[in-house]
C-alpha cells in the first residue's frame, strides 16, 4: 500500500487533526490516514463561527459509512470561518483532505500551543504502525 499523503507545512495531533498555522490564525482539517480509517464520509458538523474550542475537546463530528468520530481541537481559540461547503459536500473529506475540506479557521488563543503539535515527521511516525 503506498504511504498516505503527510504533508510538511502542516502540523498535527495525535487525534489525526491537521493544523496550517499562519501567524497566530491555524486552517484545521483531519488528515489522509483518518479518511483512509474512516472510509466514505457522508455527514460532517461543525460548529458555529465565534465559537469557542479547547485544545483537545470535541469541536464536531465526522460520520462515515463505517463510524462517527469526534473532531477535536488542536488549540484552544474561537472559530472564524467554518467551511459550509462541507455540509453539502462531505465527500470532499475523502477527496482532498488537506485542500477543499478544510474545516474551520481558528483565531488561537495561545501561540505556545502550536509548538506543541506533531511535525510531519512525528506524525508519519505515529501512523507508520
Amino acid at each position: 500500500m503506498a504511504a498516505l499523503p503527510v504533508p510538511n507545512d502542516l502540523r498535527y495531533t495525535k487525534d489525526h487533526e491537521w493544523a496550517r498555522i499562519t501567524g497566530t490564525t491555524a486552517v484545521v482539517g483531519i488528515t489522509a490516514f483518518a479518511t483512509d480509517q474512516l472510509g466514505d464520509v457522508v455527514f460532517v458538523e461543525l460548529p458555529k463561527v465565534g465559537g469557542t474550542l479547547e485544545k483537545g475537546k470535541p469541536f464536531g463530528v465526522v460520520e462515515s459509512t463505517k463510524a462517527v468520530s469526534d473532531l477535536y481541537a488542536p488549540v484552544d481559540g474561537t472559530v472564524t470561518k467554518v467551511n459550509q461547503a462541507l455540509i453539502d459536500s462531505p465527500d470532499k473529506v475523502n477527496s482532498d483532505p488537506y485542500g477543499e475540506a478544510w474545516m474551520i479557521e481558528v483565531q488561537v488563543k495561545d501561540a505556545k500551543e502550536l509548538e506543541e503539535l506533531l511535525s510531519a515527521d512525528a506524525y508519519r511516525e505515529l501512523t507508520k504502525g
